[in-house]
């Protein structure tokens, strides 16, 4: 299994959701919205690390 492959939509929504995150945390002062760290690598290195778990992150090979 091969899991640099994601579907096209997840990418951009990780790294959407991340930097939501990290927003949030610099407005509010809250530290716990710093973890919006983890959805933004997962997404810019193209790495989804639920993908490991669930199988279904996969892109079928042609």
């Amino acid at each position: 299994m091969d899991v640099n492959k994601i579907r096209k939509v997840c990418r951009p929504i990780r790294i959407v959701v991340g930097l939501t995150l990290i927003g949030a945390g610099v407005y509010t002062g809250n530290q716990w919205f710093y973890l919006g760290i983890i959805p933004l690598i997962a997404g810019l290195a193209n790495f989804c690390p639920l993908c490991i778990i669930t199988k279904k992150c996969d892109i079928p090979a042609k």
